[in-house]
This record gives C-alpha cells, sequence and structure tokens, in this order.
C-alpha cells in the first residue's frame, strides 16, 4: 500500500481492507512505521516506537472491530506492561511498569496494533506539550504552533497521517483542546463510563477520563463501543446505550435547541477565529433544521468554577510529585520549575481542598437548569489561536526567581511575586471552556468546522447532559455530513 492510499482511509476503513484481504496487518504497519520515520522528525509525536511489541502482536491472531489498524497510545496512563510510562517526566522515563491498563487491554483486544506511545506534558499538566524529557511536539498545520495538550502527541499524529487515531485522555480538555489545534473529532466520555484500572480508580476524582483523538466521528463512536462500560475495578456499572455508539453516526437526532456563548469571566474577548468557529457551527446547525440561541453570559460561574479547578489540580499534582518519590526514591530535581510551582497546591488546606471538590455539584445543579431548557451547550472550544511553542515560558527575571525561591525552600513567597498568577492565565485564559466538562463530569466534544485563511483549525465544543454521549455522537456525524473534515490531514511530506 503507498502512503497516499494509506492516508486516505480512518480506522474503520483500513479495518475493512484488511477483512476484506486487500491488504495485510503487516503492510499497514509497514506504513505506519515509514510515516514516523518520514515526518515525525519534524514535529516530534512520537517518543518511544514499539517495534518488538508490534511485531509480536502481528504472530497472533487479529480480530475486532480494528483488527489490522496500526495504533499509538499517549505516553501518560495509557501503560503497556514491561515499559516505562514516562508521563512526561524524567523521573519516570525509565520505570517500567508491571500490567497493562485496561484501555490498552481494550484496544489490544479490538485488533489494534499498538506500535508507539506519543508526547505529554509533564504528567499533563498543561494545555501545550512541551515536556523537558523529550522535548515540544509541534502542530502539523503550523509547526510553529503548539498542538495543544496534554494529548498534542497524538494529535499531531493523527492530523500528519501517521496514524488515523490515537490514545488520548482528558482530565481539564486534553482530548479537545488538541482536537481543536489539529482539526480532529475529540470526544471525552462521561465521568465513570470509561474504566481508568487497574492501577487507578478515578484520577482527579473522576475528573480525567479515557478516550482518543480521530479524523472520523465514526472512528470516535467505534472507540467509545470498544473502550465503554465497568471492569472489576470500577467503581461504577455505568448505563450504556441499546444501540452501539457506532449505530448512531449516520442517524441525524431530532431537531435540537442549543444555547451557545462566547464571552467569559477569564477571557472577555475571545479572538475572532475563536467566536467564528462557533458561528460556524451555529450556522450549520440552523441550516439543519436546529434552534441556535445567542446567551447573555455562560449558565454558571465560570470564574469560581475555574478557581475550584485549578485548586484542585494543583493539591492533585503535589500529591502526584510526593507520589512518584516514593516509587523512585527521586528528589526535586527530577521534575521541571513549572511542576513544582504548580504542586504548591500542597500548601492548600484539606477543607480547601475539599471545598473545591465538593463545590463541583453547584456546577452540576447549574447545568441541570441548564439543560431544562437547552439539549446542548454550544461555545469555542478554545479562545485564542493555538499559542506559538514556547509563548508560555518564563520571563527570564521570573524564570531565575522561581529557581532560587524553590531551591531555597521558601516556594511559599511564590504566591507573591506573580509567577503563580501568570502560571495560571496561561493554563486557563486561551482554554477556559474545557473545564466544564471535567468538573461536572458531563460528556463533551470538539469538532473541526472552521479553518483560519491560514489553514489553522479551530474547534466549536459541545456540552451535553448525563449520558449525552450518542446525541453528541449523532449531531457530529450529522455536521461530518454537512461540512465534511474527515478527508483532511496535514501533508507535511
Amino acid at each position: 500500500m503507498r502512503i497516499d492510499e494509506y492516508r486516505q482511509y480512518d480506522g474503520l476503513g483500513l479495518a475493512g481492507l484488511v477483512a476484506a484481504g486487500d491488504v495485510t496487518p503487516r503492510e499497514l504497519l509497514d506504513c505506519a512505521l515509514a510515516q514516523v520515520e518520514s515526518i515525525d522528525p519534524r514535529i516530534n509525536s512520537v517518543i518511544r516506537v514499539m517495534r518488538e511489541q508490534a511485531d509480536d502482536q502481528l504472530t497472533r491472531p487479529l480480530q475486532g472491530p480494528f483488527a489490522g489498524v496500526p495504533f499509538l497510545i499517549k505516553d501518560l496512563s495509557q501503560d503497556y506492561a514491561g515499559l516505562p510510562t514516562s508521563s512526561g517526566s524524567r523521573a519516570l522515563k525509565n520505570l517500567p511498569m508491571p500490567e497493562h491498563s485496561t484501555v490498552v487491554q481494550r484496544w489490544l483486544d479490538a485488533g489494534l496494533v499498538i506500535f508507539g506511545k506519543t508526547n505529554t506534558p509533564e504528567f499533563g499538566a498543561k494545555g501545550i506539550t512541551e515536556p523537558a524529557v523529550h522535548g515540544a511536539t509541534r502542530n502539523p498545520w503550523d509547526r510553529s504552533r503548539t498542538p495543544g495538550g496534554s494529548s498534542g502527541g497524538s494529535a499531531a499524529a493523527v492530523a500528519s497521517g501517521i496514524v488515523p487515531v490515537a490514545g488520548a485522555n482528558d482530565g481539564g480538555g486534553s482530548i479537545r483542546i488538541p482536537a481543536s489545534c489539529c482539526g480532529l473529532v475529540g470526544l471525552k466520555p462521561g465521568r465513570g463510563l470509561v474504566p481508568s484500572g487497574p492501577t487507578f480508580g478515578e484520577p482527579m476524582h473522576g475528573a480525567a477520563v479515557q478516550g482518543v483523538v480521530s479524523r472520523s466521528v465514526r472512528d470516535t463512536a467505534a472507540m467509545l463501543d470498544v473502550l465503554a462500560g465497568g471492569e472489576a475495578t470500577s467503581g461504577y456499572l455505568p448505563a450504556r446505550p441499546d444501540e452501539t455508539f457506532l449505530s448512531r453516526v449516520d442517524k441525524d437526532p431530532k431537531p435540537l435547541r442549543i444555547g451557545m456563548y462566547a464571552v467569559t469571566s477569564v477571557n472577555p474577548s475571545p479572538h475572532p477565529h475563536a467566536v467564528a468557529a462557533m458561528e460556524s457551527a451555529a450556522k450549520a446547525l440552523t441550516d439543519l433544521g436546529h434552534t441556535v440561541e445567542l446567551l447573555d453570559a455562560p449558565p454558571y460561574d465560570d470564574a469560581n468554577l475555574n478557581r475550584e479547578f485549578l485548586l484542585a489540580w494543583f493539591t492533585y499534582l503535589a500529591w502526584e510529585m510526593d507520589e512518584v518519590k516514593r516509587r523512585t526514591g527521586c528528589g526535586d530535581d527530577r521534575f521541571e520549575r513549572d511542576t513544582r510551582i504548580m504542586a504548591l497546591g500542597r500548601s492548600a488546606s484539606g477543607v480547601d481542598y475539599l471545598e473545591a471538590v465538593e463545590g463541583r455539584h453547584v456546577h452540576v445543579r447549574a447545568l441541570a437548569t441548564f439543560f431544562e431548557t437547552y439539549d446542548l451547550l454550544l461555545t469555542p472550544t478554545l479562545a485564542e489561536l493555538p499559542p506559538k511553542i514556547g509563548a508560555f515560558d518564563l520571563a527570564k527575571p521570573l524564570e531565575l526567581a522561581s529557581e532560587l525561591l524553590l531551591r531555597s525552600r521558601t516556594a511559599g513567597i511564590l504566591r507573591y511575586t506573580g509567577i503563580v498568577d501568570q502560571m495560571i492565565d496561561d493554563n486557563i485564559s486561551w482554554i477556559p471552556y474545557t473545564q466544564l466538562g471535567n468538573v461536572t463530569g458531563r460528556p463533551a466534544l470538539s469538532v473541526p468546522v472552521h479553518w483560519t485563511p491560514e489553514g489553522l483549525p479551530m474547534g466549536a465544543h459541545f456540552t451535553a447532559p448525563l449520558g449525552g454521549e450518542a446525541l453528541l455522537v449523532q449531531l457530529a456525524g450529522q455536521l461530518e455530513r454537512a461540512v465534511p473534515w474527515a478527508h483532511r490531514y496535514a501533508d507535511i511530506g
């Protein structure tokens, strides 16, 4: 199979060729590996090639909906037994994991040929993918810009045609942000639908979930069919719809009433192309017979939600650092400076942390009230264009000040230097919409409906009620038929 032919197909399309005997899994794997060799030096999306493991998979019968399709997993919370999961950190770069994550085993059971791991920021703690240990991943549509994060490596690999779909996860937007930056479909399942075991129970108290980024809605839907459902270590036995998610893709939803907004207290002046992405979706939806109404303001307290989200995030990051120290015996010097600064969340009291976590229910109630009137909530996915690589590096004076304070163990003073405030602004102001789905546990989706004159994609973002994954898949399928995007990939050679 030629590379130009390989890149024309989504995952299910490649699986169909294998099933028909038109191509072998080995030929597909060779195409994917050739893409890594020719393309990846320019975008740095794949940080580990797993040739031996992939070759071993090809010696066994491959069965399932994606039998024979090459696949990449994210190097964060998607463990492959016997290999390290670095989580973008020097501290974990060489520590092998004892067992497969549940989602990895389900991907293998679905017939996918896992041949590599993708780049991620340290502990997935940023909306960009620029870890010190592996270097920055670049957006295939504009290599001066970020592909987003924390699933930036996976998104760049899919957008460039290395694979049609790849593993991702999402604790604050980490599926949907890179999907928007790279022109992909990104669905964050609702809390509890996809298990995180067996090593983890509910990462970030259930805010972080597993999934994929893909070029086509049907790949996203079929992947949700593969991943959804509880396991022995799950906290829940989630309800699933009577029909498969894949079967919903070709069925138009009933006429929907959708509320939308773009202006937030975090970013009162979103970029014109961010607004245009939302408005492009709104126009397409209106043409399809849906009703879209502009809201006066977000239907929840977005400023308070983001404060609570960051407090919980930074506190969880402090725990994660301490857990890695216990497992490896390493010191603070094995972690990036920005990670150590964000881990100042350890200074929060237990009561403050619980207040942030328990405060989620206020936003759940606000959304529930909103969904009494509307079927879906529409926003841009990003408030700004994908930032330039290095845009969030600390200015030299702040960098030197932070290092001095961290080394002198007077890090508490950082609160008063403006360093933390700058990092909070950097982390949230360009992505103020996605945290809602994580905090409330509701499913959310980004679809690539808008492209700038320079050819940069921008996504529209939908949040659904509890159990709304099937509705999101239906609507995304309808939009994909109206404004096709699955054929688009960044041809960088």
